[in-house]
């Protein structure tokens, strides 16, 4: 079940219709597949269920019922925005405040509880419609989230967008330059934003050690023994060394075919060429999701893990900027010429 789907299955409780499952994105050859193999089952006619989904009522899920409430029974020229636009394209709603449902409207209203009104006239671009839901794009629904919430948890949105493809980074900025308050801060967070994160937890300690000044992880996979294909490592060549995090909060993304076969034959192909030669020793880190409460922690115990692979492999790292010394001439000391016919 793709996001989108999961969203509208959270929205109605547990179950969906065909129209949703065709407005997100699946043909009926495909519903009656699913229907066939037991992935799906039916309920009532015209109406289907998950097998086997067990789901926590937590924050998340209530925030989205909310959220189609208000829109269904509330002011049909308001829009869903900012998180709960978020929270409907399925991007994750770590580190944001989901105690009000979010909507722009180009009217002011009188306050409803649990209902924070922004008014916007007129609605600005950007405004879609979903099932039957109006919401602003993800691009928009991004620039409207990195304005308003903590830097952190507006550069996971940020790259949860990119890795899924709702947008890319021309878009950010465009959505950022649109925002009526707010740029300065959205482009900040569309600059930082890359789409090499898999999860949260990537998103947060990529950061972090950006923030930090330690350099940046290869796009490469680390050696054959040591190759994740499920994308919770960093690794750092130069120092020899692999970060090990807990993908907490993963990002949803096409996985094509032939990259799980390119993956695969990377790995088998990795393998064999290190049977002939003895790999160089690497040096491990681990950061829990925990950790990333503690920058300073996080950091310590990276560069610990560098300082380690340093002294056990000999690698050095060098400022190629850094200040060079002359060296220094010994200087020579000429005695008096003795006298050899004494």
């Amino acid at each position: 079940m793709n996001p989108q789907l999961s969203v509208m299955t959270t929205i109605r409780g547990g179950v969906f219709t065909r129209a949703d499952a065709r407005a997100c994105g699946y043909p009926d050859p495909d519903i009656d597949t699913l229907l066939e193999s037991g992935g799906w089952r039916r309920i009532r006619p015209g109406t289907y269920a998950p097998y086997r989904d067990f789901a926590v009522v937590g924050e998340h899920m209530q925030h989205l019922r909310r959220t189609y409430r208000v829109l269904r029974d509330g002011d049909r020229g308001q829009v869903a925005s900012h998180q709960s636009a978020a929270a409907l394209h399925a991007l994750p709603v770590w580190g944001l405040d989901l105690a009000d449902v979010q909507v722009t409207a180009r009217t002011p209203a009188p306050m409803s509880p649990g209902v924070c009104r922004h008014v916007r006239d007129p609605l600005g671009p950007g405004v879609q419609v979903w099932n039957n839901l109006r919401l602003t794009s993800a691009p928009r629904a991004v620039a409207e989230v990195a304005a308003t919430s903590p830097f952190e948890a507006a550069v996971a949105v940020a790259e949860a967008a990119l890795a899924a493809g709702l947008a890319t980074p021309g878009t950010l900025r465009k959505a950022a330059a649109e925002l009526v308050a707010g740029a300065d801060q959205a482009n900040l967070v569309a600059s930082r934003a890359q789409p090499k994160s898999a999860s949260v937890a990537e998103s947060r300690l990529r950061l972090i050690l950006a923030e930090a000044g330690l350099p940046l992880p290869s796009s490469s996979s680390p050696p054959a023994d040591e190759l994740d294909l499920s994308g919770c490592t960093l690794w750092f060549p130069d120092e020899r060394t692999v970060v090990e995090f807990e993908p907490r909060y993963p990002y949803w993304c096409e996985v094509d075919a032939d990259a799980v076969e390119e993956a695969a034959a990377r790995f088998f192909d990795a393998g064999e060429s290190a049977e002939s030669g003895d790999p160089a020793p690497l040096e491990y880190c681990w950061i829990s999701w925990a950790d990333l409460d503690n920058p300073q922690l996080v950091v310590h115990r990276v560069q610990a893990t560098f300082s380690r692979a340093m002294r056990r492999t000999g690698v050095r790292a060098f400022d190629p900027n850094r200040p060079r010394r002359r060296r220094r001439r010994p200087e020579i000391t000429l005695l008096p010429a003795h006298d050899l016919s004494s």
